[in-house]
C-alpha cells in the first residue's frame, strides 16, 4: 500500500481528500503547516507528497526546496491560484506536478498513480542512508547497524531515531515527538515518548546512563549531536 502525505492547512479540505484517497487504497497521513510537513517527510517513508503552496510557518516552495536536498520523493504542488508563475516556480525548484484548486479528485488520483509508476523505476536514485558515528541507518530497509551489527528496533523506535539523526542538534520536546511520530490524533501522553526513548537508548548505547547518541536537554527534550 502506497503511503501519501498531504501538507495543507485547510482541515476540511484535507479531511475530504484523505477520505477519497483512502477509498482508492492509499494510506494517507497529513500535516497542517510547512515545518511539520517537512519533518514528517524526513521520517515517514512516504511514497508521494501532496504539498500546498500557502502554508503557515514555512511556505510550500521552501518545503519543496528543502525536501529536494535529501529526497527525490514525488511532489504534487497545490495552489488556490491558477497562476502560471507559481506553476513554473514549483517545477523549477523540484516539484513533479502541479494542480490549481479547485480540482477534480479523479484527475489528482490519475496524476498520483502516474508519478508512482515513474518513481518505481529502479534506476531512480534516492537518499537511502544516514551515518552518525558508529550507527548506520538504512532507511528503505528500515534497518539500523552499530559497528556492523544489526539492531532490532520497533517501528516507532526507528522513526524517532531517523527524525533525530536527520536533524542533528535540533531539540524535540516530548509533545512534538508525540505529534510527529504518533500523530495529532493519538490520545496517549508524553510518557509514551519517555518509554520509547529509554528502550531506544538501551538498544543503541554502550552505557544508557551516559548516552553517546541520544541526549536529553533537561526541561526541553531530546536531540542527537
Amino acid at each position: 500500500m502506497e503511503r501519501l502525505l498531504i501538507i495543507d492547512d485547510e482541515e476540511m479540505f484535507v479531511k475530504g481528500l484523505k477520505l477519497s484517497l483512502e477509498e482508492e487504497g492509499f494510506e494517507v497521513d497529513a500535516a497542517y503547516d510547512g515545518e511539520e510537513g517537512l519533518e514528517k517527510v524526513r521520517i515517514g517513508n512516504y511514497d508521494l507528497v501532496i504539498l500546498d503552496i500557502m502554508l503557515p510557518k514555512m511556505d510550500g516552495f521552501s518545503v519543496c526546496r528543502e525536501i529536494r536536498t535529501f529526497s527525490n520523493i514525488p511532489i504534487i504542488m497545490l495552489t488556490a491560484r491558477g497562476d502560471d508563475v507559481d506553476r513554473i516556480v514549483g517545477i523549477e525548484i523540484g516539484a513533479d506536478d502541479y494542480l490549481a484548486k479547485p480540482f477534480n479528485t479523479r484527475e489528482l488520483i490519475a496524476r498520483i498513480r502516474a508519478l508512482l509508476r515513474r518513481a518505481s523505476n529502479p534506476y531512480v536514485k534516492k537518499k537511502e542512508e544516514i551515518r552518525r558515528g558508529d550507527l548506520y541507518i538504512n532507511i528503505p530497509e528500515r534497518a539500523v547497524y552499530k559497528r556492523g551489527k544489526k539492531i532490532e528496533l520497533t517501528n516507532k523506535e526507528f522513526e524517532i531515531l531517523v527524525l533525530l539523526a536527520s536533524n542533528p542538534g535540533k531539540v524535540y520536546t516530548k509533545d512534538k515527538l508525540l505529534d510527529l511520530i504518533w500523530g495529532v490524533d493519538f490520545y496517549g501522553d508524553a510518557n509514551t515518548v519517555t518509554v520509547h526513548v529509554r528502550k531506544l537508548r538501551e538498544k543503541l548505547e554502550d552505557d544508557p546512563a551516559n548516552p553517546q547518541y541520544i541526549f536529553t536537554k533537561w526541561g526541553a527534550g531530546y536531540y542527537m549531536k
